[in-house]
């Protein structure tokens, strides 16, 4: 679980902090021809990714997100990790809800620079079985953080993402956008004592760390938020803490050494209704129930 740790320090210190994301090569570089110019001109433009409504925590990272039907007024969600939760590591089964919390969070502008403190005033949500989230509500609005701070929530989308989408994994805690792709799903993802569902695995260009916990994985194509990055396999070991296993339907173990994964968030729309208030009996709520 990709919490802060010694390594992940030295890890850093060789990978240099802040590293933003690869910029393409200028046309005249990569050998660019007219024709090319023009095929790159009736490209869809992609979606600005950068530190824009993430937000660092003590431990780990997150963003500042709304749903689909979620208004201004409403009050505003912090997502991260449920291994990330204040209280330590939910215990498999476990399901917390509703939960009092004073947790505040570091608010990141378009460059990575903390500009407010944000403050929950309870746990929404928070489990590690199936899944690995935890969503917070905020004592402020969405409405009130733009007016303060002009930044904008992200969108989770509510729509699962395919292999080979382009992604990048924006980490709060080390001001740092890790770039790669959907390299497929894992039916359960064995680590420690917890296993997860449909577990989405990048390609090896998201090398994340510890300390990216909780990061959003944003498609770059919609500036939606598609998962919440939690792991990845540091040393081959088999099924432990730190190095998770993939298992498949028969129930056949693979192990990728240096892989990281996230958990796909676009079953956690359907569980909020008006308000952005929780109900977990809604139809096509599928989350795990206390």
């Amino acid at each position: 679980m990709r919490k802060p740790l010694v390594a992940a320090l030295f890890a850093l210190a060789i990978a240099g902090a802040g590293a933003a994301p690869a910029v393409a090569a200028p046309a005249h570089e990569a050998g660019g021809t007219a024709s090319a110019q023009k095929a790159a001109s009736a490209a869809p433009a992609l979606a600005a990714v950068d530190f824009a409504g993430t937000v660092e925590l003590s431990n780990c990272s997150g963003s500042v997100v709304r749903l689909p039907g979620s208004v201004d007024s409403d009050p505003a969600l912090v997502l991260s990790n449920g291994h990330c939760l204040e209280t330590g590591f939910p215990a498999p089964g476990q399901v917390i809800v509703n939960k009092a919390s004073s947790r505040t969070f570091g608010l990141l502008n378009s460059a990575g620079t903390r500009v407010a403190t944000l403050q929950a005033n309870k746990v929404v949500y928070s489990t590690m079985t199936d899944t690995d989230v935890t969503l917070y509500q905020l004592t402020r609005t969405y409405a009130q953080i733009k007016s303060s701070y002009g930044i904008n929530a992200l969108t989770l989308n509510n729509t699962r993402p395919a292999a080979g989408t382009s992604i990048k994994v924006v980490s709060g805690y080390w001001k740092r956008i890790y770039s790669c792709n959907v390299d497929g799903f894992v039916y359960r993802l064995k680590e420690g004592n917890w296993t997860w569902k449909d577990s989405l695995r990048y390609t090896s260009a998201c090398d994340t760390i510890g300390g990216t916990s909780g990061s959003p994985v944003i498609d770059t194509a919609t500036g939606r938020v598609v998962a919440v990055n939690n792991t990845g396999n540091e040393d081959g070991a088999r099924c432990t803490v730190n190095n998770p296993c993939e298992v498949d339907a028969s129930g056949n173990v693979t192990v990728r050494k240096g892989i990281n994964y996230a958990q796909q968030t676009y079953q956690i729309p359907a569980c909020f209704a008006a308000g952005n208030q929780l109900d977990l009996n809604r139809s096509g709520c599928t989350l795990p129930k206390p």
